[in-house]
């Protein structure tokens, strides 16, 4: 049957008892016994680890490779591993696991388990197997191969068919190899974990995929050990599926989610397009994430894209210490796997080679010869990324055992005062700037600023805090505290050497994580070059190169400079390799000593008044030259220009044009018309308030008529009709009256603005349900009313 492991490789046989028979003959005692004739210092055959390591990281994989020189081969063969020191003939005497790789080519030797030995007898040239490291505090490891040639047996005990590895010790802390079963640690820690892709055409240049290449989105989450996100050698979920083949984190993320408690935060960062960009274009992406007791463990996963169906990441990465505390800082090299979901081999072609088993196993140098990481020597293959977990804060009681040190204290106490803020949240300020320059260039005490500007005040009976911060500061160099000094990052993995054959010289990088508080320049280099040797036993010469060309100038017009000459390969190696002889020379010139014009200049005065008394402005400092003239020109700067902000500057009230007059709201008679304005911009920062938009005047069109059009009658005819109106109406009495007074309608509706917005006008009607022909009253004329509406701005 088969029983699941924790590492690659996924499954190993166990034999049942009846095949353990072999156990009274000493365990594994007949392979270290073996019968035939025997030669030592045989060097045909060999024994490799991947990478050739000197040193065995506990838990972790390796993939060995036994293998003979041509046009030697082997028929059969055994792989044991043994404890440094043991006679293997006790089962606590082996170290580690193996696991087969090809079973029709290897499998474990019937009465003795651990070893790995031949399916069926026959010619062979080379076999592979992966073998897990046991765990920590096993000590030093002895791999031991014997070789079967027709009925000659090589076994050596040193030499090329043995291989000694020691225990790597931990660089960085003791995180957990394994998932505790229950973590001791108290309170919760805050991380940020920081992926460095390093996939680059100089670094992997077979058939590097100029076009196209990226890493997807990180997708992942701290969680408990109950939530499996993903796992070396485990099957791939729907969401690993969508993450390895279309770089597509939206599954995955909708897995994490669901998993409720079991899961604590959720760790996403962007696609970086290209996949590598030196580090001052693109800073290398970066999340922050939190653990608890339950939920301890880390994990991601991010597509190297284009490929068939190829991701990096971390699987449950225990940051919980056995000392009952939270691991300072994780750092992990990482190359690809395959999670098994699709086929191929290269980058961009998928080559149908196999059934997916939708398992995750890591790719290796020996996995197709078209594959872009194959190495025929079956060497390790070069780092794809590496990725950077570091402890950035702690909150709640602590219990470990072991006490912190004082730089751990001190950096959670930065931390602490870091998040108080004392700002009101009706204010909403922008971030604040970076520190300026110190105002003093000596060790004299001066003074830096930063600013922030205030976006909105929610609520003006709440002040809100200043836009300028100062503090004191001296010049570069002149502080004694630790904000003076650089914080790097860790350097990245070196390049290949620039040599295929023979020496050369391999780069690596690092950036500034933060520079001085104090203002001065970090100094600290950010890149390394050192010699490298490949290969000692080349001919470089195997190739045709030119003589060399002349020596250029010296860059340099005075002083230490530099010169080049170059010459041509005129024909390659003829087995297609790269030419490893040098075709560019380099070496230091000396040119006459330069004179300098010394400089001798005064303090940096105090800095100016900001231009403007609001809003955004420039401010200036000088200094004076004090070296006479005569001794040349100083091309040091005399001046300093930099931006200054102050608060808002106040914004009054802005309206339009007024509209034109309304017509009169009476058709005769004394009446009134408007006009009206809109508002363009509201007042802010205490301007200037918004005048009237809304203005009324009076107008008379003309005298209403009160005798019914015979305005040219004489007076004497107007006063004999008076009487005689005068006459019917004492006649008709009070009937007549509640006629005269009852004969108009009530007011109509107002009708609907003329406008929306920026000021209408409406009117209303009021007419005569019934005219006497006998009563000229003017309270029997219609009547009619105007006034302004939606005078709110548009």
């Amino acid at each position: 049957y088969k029983v699941k492991n924790e590492v690659p490789g996924s499954s190993f046989h166990i034999p049942c008892p009846s095949e353990r028979a072999g156990k009274s003959d000493g365990y594994c005692g007949r392979i270290l016994r073996a019968q035939g004739t025997r030669k030592e210092g045989y060097n045909e055959f060999r024994l490799r680890v991947e990478g050739d390591p000197e040193k065995y990281q506990p838990g972790s994989t390796y993939r060995v490779t036994l293998y003979a020189s041509s046009p030697a081969y082997f028929r059969g063969f055994t792989l044991i591993a043994l404890r440094e020191g043991r006679e293997g003939d006790k089962e606590e005497d082996y170290a580690g696991n193996f696991q087969i790789i090809d079973e029709e080519d290897t499998q474990f030797m019937i009465n003795c388990p651990p070893a790995v030995t031949e399916s069926t007898p026959r010619r062979r040239t080379r076999i592979h197997v992966f073998w897990t490291a046991p765990p920590s505090s096993s000590g030093c490891v002895t791999l031991k191969a014997s070789i079967v040639q027709k009925r000659i047996i090589y076994f050596q005990d040193e030499g090329s068919l043995t291989k000694r590895m020691c225990e790597k010790e931990s660089l960085y802390g003791e995180t957990t190899e394994k998932p505790l079963l229950d973590c001791c640690a108290c309170g919760t820690a805050k991380y940020r974990v920081t992926f460095h892709g390093n996939w680059s055409e100089k670094v992997h240049p077979k058939d590097y995929p100029r076009r196209a290449n990226h890493w997807s989105a990180i997708i992942g989450a701290s969680h408990s050990k109950n939530y499996v996100l993903w796992e070396y050698g485990g099957y791939a979920s729907e969401g690993i599926k969508k993450v390895a083949e279309l770089g597509s984190p939206v599954s995955m993320e909708e897995e994490i989610r669901q998993k409720g408690d079991d899961v604590l935060t959720v760790i996403k960062m962007k696609a970086q397009w290209p996949a590598w960009q030196p580090l001052n274009v693109r800073a290398a992406p970066s999340a922050e994430f939190s653990v608890d007791r339950t939920r301890h463990l880390m994990s991601f996963l991010t597509m190297l894209g284009p490929s068939p169906d190829w991701n990096v990441g971390l699987s449950a990465e225990d940051l919980c210490t056995k000392e009952c505390g939270w691991a300072q800082r994780v750092v992990q090299d990482m190359i690809p796997w395959d999670a098994g979901t699709d086929n191929g081999v290269t980058y961009e072609v998928n080559d149908l080679l196999k059934i997916p088993s939708g398992e995750d196993p890591p790719l290796t140098s020996l996995d197709h010869p078209q594959s872009p990481f194959y190495d025929p020597e079956g060497g390790a293959i070069t780092p794809v990324a590496r990725v950077v977990v570091e402890r950035i804060a702690r909150k709640g009681e602590q219990c470990n055992v072991v006490p912190d040190n004082v730089d751990d204290i001190v950096a959670d106490i930065a931390q602490e005062e870091k998040e108080e803020d004392d700002t009101p949240e009706t204010c909403i300020y922008s971030n604040w700037s970076p520190w300026s320059a110190c105002s003093s260039a000596t060790c004299d005490k001066g003074k830096r600023m930063r600013q922030r500007m205030l976006k909105a005040q929610l609520d003006l009976s709440v002040p809100c805090p200043h836009t300028q911060d100062f503090e004191p500061c001296m010049g570069p160099g002149c502080s004694d505290e630790e904000g003076s000094t650089c914080t790097m990052s860790e350097w990245i993995t070196w390049s290949p050497c620039s040599m295929s054959c023979g020496m050369g010289l391999r780069s690596r990088e690092r950036y500034v994580k933060q520079f001085p508080d104090d203002g001065s320049v970090c100094t600290l280099p950010t890149e390394e070059n050192e010699k490298c040797i490949v290969n000692e036993e080349c001919t470089p010469n195997s190739c045709l190169v030119t003589e060399w060309g002349e020596w250029d100038s010296c860059s340099a017009t005075c002083g230490l400079g530099m010169k080049r000459r170059e010459r041509m390969v005129k024909m390659p190696p003829p087995d297609g390799s790269i030419c490893g002889a040098e075709v560019l020379e380099v070496e230091k010139c000396m040119m006459p000593e330069c004179h300098t014009i010394p400089c001798m200049l005064s303090p940096w005065s105090d800095w100016s008044d900001c231009s403007v008394t609001c809003g955004k402005g420039m401010r200036t400092r000088q200094r004076v030259l004090k070296s006479p003239v005569e001794l040349g020109e100083c091309t040091e700067d005399l001046e300093q220009v930099e931006k200054c902000m102050l608060p808002e500057c106040p914004t009054d009230c802005m309206v339009s044009e007024w509209t034109e007059w309304s017509e009169c709201n009476k058709s005769c008679g004394k009446g009134h018309m408007i006009r009206t304005r809109m508002v363009k911009l509201e007042p802010q920062f205490g301007g200037d308030l918004c005048p009237e938009t809304v203005q009324r005047k009076k107008c008379k069109i003309r005298k209403c008529n009160r005798g019914g059009g015979q305005g040219q009658v004489n007076s004497d005819e107007k006063k004999r009709r008076k009487e005689a109106r005068e006459k019917r109406r004492s006649k008709q009495g009070g009937r007549q009256g509640e006629e005269t007074t009852s004969t108009m309608r009530p007011w109509s509706n107002w009708t609907d603005c003329t406008k929306l917005c920026g000021g209408g006008i409406q009117e209303r009607l009021m007419t005569a349900k019934r005219r006497l022909k006998s009563a000229q009253l003017p309270s029997c004329k219609d009547r009619k009313e105007i006034r302004a509406c939606n005078v709110h701005p548009c």
